[in-house]
């Protein structure tokens, strides 16, 4: 089954900071939860040039920063700074804490990325950073990023998550990729493709509920990013941003969807 989201309806505005964030499980009829599995939340977040994000702390989320243009300024009391752009990428294993800021500088140009925030397979783990270059992108292939730690992928989480990103040029196809047992989540990042017979503009995304095959066709050029994850696998809900206390329990996130889709109906029944 493949379940369509719209482009999300929660967005934070900070003055300089805009997050979009986007729930996995929200896509689903019936939500019991904001995440699907261990995969938390999808955070697209777009930051001015000259704006600082102090020194905070994280802890419990797996989070990688995936950015496509521009730069981000990364700076921590245990690395150092650090750059991370469409060259290289960052994952922050916060495990019992991380503290860290952000910024672009008033030369850098407008900063548009994904921070993902993953679920560990347990609370408490040694807080770790990744940092390095990754492997240069070819056209309509998929490029693998994070996996499981130890096996294999260029940058690891402490969770049942792979992640893909590829570069589609306008017309072309791409199978999504697939593991047994893992289901696929998808974000459009920019463009327009066709999933399935359903059509995906920016900001939208999918939520595949099974292990069989699926392909992308890229109406025009586009930039994917896919999750296969493993919606059994054990995962702790601990987390400062993944799991923040202020997020809508279920029952509201189901009566609005419900809400919601009743007046959308109401207007073009008008």
């Amino acid at each position: 089954m493949l379940l369509k989201g719209e482009r999300t309806f929660v967005v934070r505005d900070a003055g300089g900071f805009v997050a979009h964030v986007n729930m996995p499980g929200w896509l689903k009829p019936k939500p019991r939860d904001h995440g699907h599995g261990p995969l938390a939340m999808i955070v697209e977040s777009l930051l001015n040039p000259g704006r600082l994000i102090a020194m905070h702390e994280h802890r419990d989320d797996e989070i990688v920063s995936w950015v496509p243009d521009g730069v981000m300024r990364h700076d921590d009391k245990a690395t150092g700074r650090l750059v991370v752009d469409r060259d290289h990428l960052m994952v922050m294993n916060a495990g019992t804490g991380f503290w860290h800021s952000e910024e672009t500088l008033a030369s850098d140009p407008p900063l548009r990325m994904l921070q993902i925030l993953i679920r560990p397979s347990a609370a408490g783990l040694d807080p770790k950073i990744q940092y390095g270059p990754i492997p240069a992108a070819a056209a309509n292939v998929w490029r693998h990023l994070v996996g499981p730690e130890g096996e294999g992928a260029p940058f690891y989480v402490r969770s049942a998550v792979d992640i893909f990103d590829i570069r589609l040029d306008a017309g072309a196809r791409a199978e999504f990729p697939r593991k047994q047992g893992r289901d696929l989540y998808f974000y459009v990042f920019s463009g327009a493709v066709v999933v399935d017979g359903q059509s995906f503009a920016e900001g939208e995304q999918g939520l595949h509920l099974s292990d069989a095959s699926l392909e992308a066709e890229a109406k025009s050029s586009s930039l994917l990013v896919a999750f296969l994850l493993d919606p059994n696998a054990p995962f702790a809900r601990q987390g400062t941003v993944g799991d923040h206390r202020k997020i809508p329990p279920a029952i509201i996130i189901r009566a609005f969807l419900k809400w919601r889709k009743f007046r959308q109906l109401s207007r073009r029944a008008s």
